[in-house]
């Protein structure tokens, strides 16, 4: 029996402070990546191609079009607003700097509001995240900011007797039990600071890849940073580096740098229900 005042679990319900913090966050991050030149985009709530975005299809809302086309409810934002703006928008703009504040849907009913930014034909992911990092010090946040190369993972995963899940899930005895010296130091690195020494001992192929973290953190501005070489995100589209911004269990951002039609381009997404719940329990802790 579903009563008249239940929502299906998994939908958000935002009432007196909670809607007054949730619209203090969106225009915290709208007034910010206004003014450092992003403009606004709203997509779609039905898209076409939420399939090129999605690991697990099982998690797509799917319904059909007047034609009997296969549609879903929008998942994820970022191909769809690559794709867009390259191919619909394309003659009417030459903007790269791109920004969205709306929810996304997993099955059965999940739902999830995200402040969100791409910055297409840019192959730098210093330049999004400083954007990121600049709304959770405007908010006051400074979660732990993990910075990750997802090509390590994939290439240890073809040298070594790993898969990518060993990485995805951290299987730490499975690594440890390969007794080989440099991935013991991949596994407990921390440090931006480590990177030197062993990038002198790792195979040539991971080289560049940790140096490219080295030149990331270079420079950053945030007081609480790690690196984790081995960490893996199974993402369809987030190709190379990579960082996500975490306190405990919880995820506040993540972003990184992608590829779609050979158009290097980086992004993050902010969680929205994620930040108003952290606020909410400062307050109350006050």
């Amino acid at each position: 029996m579903v009563f008249e005042h239940e929502i299906p679990e998994g939908s958000k319900l935002y009432f007196a402070s909670t809607a007054k913090t949730k619209r203090f966050i969106e225009t915290k991050a709208s007034t910010l990546l206004s003014e450092a030149g992003f403009e606004e985009i709203l997509t779609p709530l039905f898209s076409y191609h939420q399939h090129l975005s999605i690991c697990d299809q099982r998690e797509l809302i799917r319904v059909n079009d007047s034609e009997n086309h296969p549609i879903s409810l929008r998942a994820d934002s970022t191909i769809d607003v690559v794709r867009i703006l390259n191919k619909r928008l394309g003659g009417n703009t030459e903007h790269k700097k791109w920004f969205y504040i709306q929810p996304v849907y997993r099955y059965p009913a999940d739902e999830q509001y995200q402040i969100g930014v791409e910055i297409i034909d840019e192959p730098n992911l210093s330049v999004a995240l400083r954007e990121a990092t600049a709304i959770l010090n405007a908010l006051e946040m400074k979660p732990l900011l993990q910075i990750s190369n997802i090509n390590i993972p994939r290439l240890l995963s073809e040298m070594l007797d790993l898969s990518l899940d060993d990485f995805r899930y951290m299987n730490i005895e499975k690594m440890l039990a390969l007794t080989i010296p440099w991935l013991t130091r991949l596994v407990y690195m921390q440090s931006v600071d480590e990177i030197d020494a062993v990038v002198e001992i790792v195979p040539e192929a991971i080289k560049p890849e940790l140096l490219k973290i080295k030149e990331l953190c270079a420079g950053l501005e945030y007081p609480n940073v790690v690196i984790a070489p081995l960490y893996y995100a199974k993402m369809l589209y987030y190709d190379e580096l990579f960082f996500r911004v975490i306190d405990k269990n919880e995820t506040f951002a993540m972003g990184g740098r992608y590829n779609n039609e050979a158009i290097v381009s980086v992004g993050f997404a902010i969680y929205t229900d994620t930040l108003i719940t952290k606020i909410h329990e400062n307050r109350d802790a006050l």
